[in-house]
């Protein structure tokens, strides 16, 4: 009877992440105009239905199928657990920085101060972090496959967003773009050592 729940849930944690992940990746490929919604409408209820859905899922994935990848108990814990707080903390902080509304694919104001110096996409950056850690923690093949979709949702979502940011934002955004890297990089490094004459500037 678990084996039939695990494989039933794990069957539906699967569906959910791949079908966000095909609207991301269609999006960003230009095939599709799921992500990001722009607005509250129905692309924006798909969206973030599914992926709700989807963290239910893993947290039931979580309890049933614990521990069966078999990595060291202790250093897996605690690795996983200092890479999912610190990815967490810092992915929380970044779209507290750049607002809930803009964060949920709302349109709303370009931000380039604050966590956005050093990343275009600080909040991203932390959520592979801590999908890491958490898989880590979880020590689960049925979870680590999950969070490897969701690592591939994490890394498309930009591609998906920046279309759409040029044609709002136009100038200003091709200028930031320029300047700070999609993820991290040299700039990066250069901005969080206080190298002000190559970093980018700390914008509003």
């Amino acid at each position: 009877m678990s084996e039939t729940v695990t494989t039933a849930v794990f069957g539906a944690g699967l569906a959910l992440s791949l079908s966000n992940l095909a609207g991301v990746v269609a999006s960003a490929l230009g095939f599709a105009n799921y992500w990001p919604p722009g607005e509250r409408g129905l692309r924006y209820y798909v969206h973030w239905g599914l992926s709700h859905a989807l963290n239910a899922a893993i947290l039931a994935l979580v309890y049933l199928d614990w521990n069966s990848l078999g990595l060291p108990r202790v250093p897996s814990l605690a690795v996983g657990a200092v890479l999912f707080v610190a990815g967490y903390v810092v992915a929380i902080a970044a779209g507290l920085d750049l607002g809930v509304e803009e964060t949920k694919g709302i349109a709303g104001e370009l931000r380039t101060g604050g966590w956005y110096r050093y990343s275009r996409n600080p909040q991203y950056v932390g959520y592979i972090v801590a999908t890491v850690g958490f898989a880590l923690v979880a020590n689960s093949v049925l979870v680590a496959a999950i969070c490897a979709i969701y690592l591939g949702w994490w890394l498309a979502l930009p591609f998906a967003e920046e279309p759409w940011l040029r044609e709002e934002y136009g100038d200003a955004y091709a200028h930031y773009a320029a300047r700070t890297p999609r993820f991290v990089g040299a700039r990066t490094i250069r901005t969080l050592t206080g190298d002000r004459e190559n970093s980018p500037s700390a914008g509003d």
